[in-house]
This record gives structure tokens, C-alpha cells and sequence, in this order.
């Protein structure tokens, strides 16, 4: 907005704030207390604990600010990449470009009594909705204590545990458009398979998420349902390394670790990066790996499981930026 200095300014009328730009330095967003941030690093924002710097990074407290993010990276014309737990996320050492959202101040959990119905924010993670559910004794959601991501990573990714999955218990989900626009979809919306929907690939926004329960149970008894389900990953997932859970998708009839396993690659190890001994489906770094080494393990491990079972491993994790093969 450009104001003429021969001219005084009205008494008592409210000027609207100037657009910000890629100029101001810091970066608040208009109206609002949101401050986007530049060249932030990405690695304390995933469980690998790797990956380069974000170009521009905000972290939204509510719907609006979300909203008015998405508003200034389409007003700069930049790429924009939704960022929640970071737990099946691998980011190339280069960073990112453009502007990433994290929707990690975006938590809120409600419950109705009457439906058994319980609706969470995108940046709540997994466990806690899963502990909220067992407190009140209302049962469905005692395999996703394991889970290290959030709502809005399950809602996208169909996560799942103990042959259960986030498309079994969701009734709608509220999805954020890059224009602005809110709506509610089902999962018959959604297109879910097997750890895949058709959120997948593009810039719309999980918001929150709506999903079906059944109250009515004896709290102690679902808790340590709970407890029993997230024990169980204890005893046969690795948790003393950075990892992002499960790196490829299981290969129908086939398990992946079982083919890795068989291939003889547990313990393989590329730079910081290693292929887990507790379960060949991990990756870990053990210290000082970089999102490269990670990068050619999986690599690695693809390459030498089709050339022994004829089987093509497709990954789990999202992996994004700029990656070159050995």
C-alpha cells in the first residue's frame, strides 16, 4: 500500500498492514503474530536427525495463521511442503526450497460422548490421541500407540499397526486447499490402500481429523491394551537409534525385513547409515550420518533384493529433495 505524504492520514481509521515480503527481514505474517523464518535447519524436525536447511519455515498456532501461510508462499510464488512429526520423512542434506510448514503447533484434541467420536489437530501426535482414547476407556486406537507421527501424517500416509490402519477408524478428515478452500473427506474420498492415499503428492493440507471409536470400555483395561501394543513394538523395533520407522512397504505376499533379512544385509552399514539387527526394515543412523548415506543404503538394499528375489522394494518413507545415486 503506498501513501501520499502531502495528504495527512485520517484520524482513527485502521491502515491495513503492507503485504510482507521476501525483503522484510523478520518475516511476520500480516494481521498475525506468525513469524516465517529463513535458512532454518530441518534435522531437529526429523527422526533421522538429517537434512539441510528449510529456504523458509513457519510453524502456524491455528487454522488462520495456516491459512495465511499458504496465502504468502502463493503470493511469492514458492513451493510449498507440509512438514508434521517428520518421522517417515528423509530430506536431502540440500534442504528444501521454498517454504515449509510445520503443523507441529497445531494441537487440539475434542470428544464426544455421545457419538464416540474423537476429532484431533494435524499436529497431534498419534500417541497422544491413542492415550487420550484409553484414558476415557473408549477402544479402536490401541495399536497407533506406536506410531511416531501425527494425525496428519496418518490421515495421508494410511498408517497402521498390528494389522490395523487409520482408513478403519476415520469418518472425515477437514483438508486445506492451497487456495484457501476447506473441505471434508471421507475415506472413500481419499483413494486408501496399503500406506497410500491421494493426498500423496500434491498441496492440499490435513487440518484435522474425525475419527470412530468405541466407548464404554474399563479404562484399565484399555490402557494396558495400550501398554501391551506398544511393548510388543518395543520388543521387536530398534529405539535407540534416530530412524524413521519402517523404510519400505511390504512387498505382497512378502515381508521386507524377512526378504532383507534373507538377502543377509542386517548390520549392512554405508557411512553413519545401518541396516538395523533388531529389525531389517530399519535404517539407522548411528551417529553423523548424513541424509546421503541414508539414501544409498536404501539404494543399496533395493538393488541387492531384486537382484536375489526379483522383488522391487518400494519405499515408506518420503523422501524429498535433491538425491543423487552412487
Amino acid at each position: 500500500m503506498t501513501l501520499s505524504f502531502d495528504l495527512p492520514k485520517p484520524l482513527n481509521v485502521a491502515v491495513p498492514p503492507a503485504p510482507v515480503t521476501l525483503k522484510d527481514s523478520p518475516l511476520y505474517l500480516p494481521g498475525t503474530s506468525c513469524l516465517i523464518k529463513h535458512q532454518v535447519p530441518l534435522a531437529n524436525f526429523t527422526s533421522f536427525k538429517v537434512g539441510g536447511p528449510a529456504e523458509w519455515f513457519v510453524a502456524p498456532k491455528n487454522l488462520e495463521e495456516l491459512q495465511a501461510s499458504l496465502k504468502w508462499a502463493y503470493s511469492e510464488k514458492l513451493p510449498v511442503t507440509s512438514l508434521g512429526a517428520g518421522s517417515n520423512l528423509l530430506i536431502s542434506d540440500r534442504g528444501l526450497p521454498g517454504l515449509v510448514i510445520s503443523t507441529r503447533n497445531l494441537r487440539y484434541i475434542r470428544c464426544d460422548q455421545e457419538t464416540g467420536q474423537l476429532t484431533a489437530s494435524a499436529g497431534e501426535p498419534m500417541a497422544a490421541i491413542a492415550w487420550e482414547a484409553a484414558k476415557r476407556g473408549w477402544e479402536g486406537l490401541e495399536w497407533a500407540i506406536g506410531i511416531p507421527g501425527t494425525v496428519g501424517g496418518a490421515v495421508v500416509m494410511n498408517a497402521g499397526a498390528h494389522k490395523r490402519c487409520t482408513a478403519e477408524i476415520l469418518v472425515s478428515t477437514q483438508i486445506l486447499s492451497s487456495d484457501g478452500t476447506l473441505e471434508n473427506f471421507t475415506p472413500e474420498d481419499l483413494g486408501y490402500s496399503y500406506r497410500t492415499s491421494n493426498l500423496q503428492g500434491n498441496s492440499r493440507f490435513v487440518v484435522q481429523a474425525t475419527f470412530q471409536l468405541r466407548p464404554g470400555a474399563d479404562p484399565e483395561k484399555v490402557k494396558a491394551a495400550t501398554k501391551e501394543d506398544l511393548a510388543q513394538r518395543h520388543s521387536t523395533q530398534p529405539y535407540d537409534s534416530p530412524s524413521c520407522g519402517s523404510v519400505f512397504r511390504n512387498p505382497h505376499p512378502h515381508y521386507a525385513a524377512s526378504l532383507i533379512e534373507q538377502t543377509g544385509l542386517k548390520g549392512y552399514r554405508i557411512g553413519g547409515a545401518q541396516v538395523a539387527y533388531k529389525h531389517a526394515n530399519f535404517i539407522l543412523n548411528n551417529g553423523g550420518a548424513t541424509a546421503s548415506d541414508i539414501f544409498q543404503l536404501i539404494c543399496y538394499v533395493q538393488q541387492q533384493v531384486a537382484e536375489r528375489w526379483s522383488v522391487r522394494l518400494e519405499t515408506e518413507v518420503k523422501i524429498l529433495g535433491e538425491f543423487q545415486r552412487a
